[in-house]
């Protein structure tokens, strides 16, 4: 134990440069890892290379793709395609989770437009559920040591803690606030195994608030389906791209704003520990 501790310390204090090469080379070692895993981990850079080049198209290259490819590629057909358009929704909702661009805040956006608030919030805590046991199963899969590899071992040990601690009430209290990202929530519920009957009963009761506020914003736009883009003034188009632009951006800025707090803590929590046995 005295021996951990002081391996321990001396990591704290190995200068900057050494901290960055260790983390680099670990983060290129695979060695410790069946093929299945690796395979998880090699799915997962790609995703997040593919949704962080959608990102950069998004803000910086056309501001009205995110718009147009909801409207063209999911209200539209939704609409026009009746009882079927319903499965096809789900599957949407379902892959969606897969690509940061396109979070199910902006599909549940559409919801309302295709729906109306009643039918389009129930179709969005349907919707919701299919998302988070996707992001929860391949989380749980193989997301874990890709995790420990960018964040490290003792931050995700800190997420351990809190979900085994809070357990429900944890998942209850991030579904119901709106603007907090619905599927890195479920994705950090994979990794840190928490029980899939208390994932499972917060997410539903979770996603109802969530599911009809974005419901209702997205019914308050005033555009109904099907969406001709001919019809439509150019000002229009670019009035409500701006506003599926300005969703989207806060979503990402609260995400970020909750990665540095969390990472923040996990310093503060294994420096006192360390403290505290010393």
């Amino acid at each position: 134990m005295e021996e951990k501790q002081n391996n321990v310390h001396n990591e704290h204090k190995e200068p900057f440069s050494i901290k960055l090469k260790n983390y680099f080379k670990n983060l290129l070692d695979f060695s410790n890892y069946n093929y299945k895993t690796i395979i998880y981990i090699v799915l997962f850079v790609v995703l997040v290379v593919i949704s962080l080049s959608l990102l950069y198209y998004i803000y910086f290259v056309d501001k009205t793709i995110l718009y147009k490819f909801v409207v063209e590629w999911f209200v539209n057909p939704v609409f026009l395609l009746g009882f079927i358009g319903i499965l096809l929704f789900i599957v949407i909702m379902a892959v969606q989770g897969l690509i940061v661009p396109i979070p199910s805040e902006i599909v549940l956006l559409a919801t309302g437009m295709i729906w109306g608030i009643l039918l389009g919030g129930f179709m969005g805590v349907i919707g919701s559920m299919a998302a988070g046991m996707l992001c929860y199963y391949i989380s749980k899969r193989g997301g874990r040591p890709l995790a420990e590899k960018f964040v490290g071992e003792k931050a995700i040990n800190l997420a351990d803690d809190f979900i085994h601690k809070y357990g429900i009430w944890a998942i209850l209290i991030a579904r119901f606030l709106p603007f907090i990202a619905f599927d890195p929530i479920s994705y950090a519920s994979g990794l840190v195994d928490m029980d899939i009957k208390k994932y499972s009963l917060g997410t539903f009761i979770g996603s109802f608030p969530r599911a009809f506020f974005y419901s209702w914003l997205g019914w308050s736009l005033g555009i109904r389906p099907p969406i001709n883009f001919v019809d439509l003034p150019i000002s229009q188009i670019n009035a409500q791209s701006e506003f599926f632009n300005n969703v989207l951006l806060i979503i990402l800025v609260v995400l970020i704003i909750m990665f540095i707090s969390y990472y923040i803590i996990a310093k503060y929590y294994e420096k006192k520990k360390l403290e505290d046995k010393s």
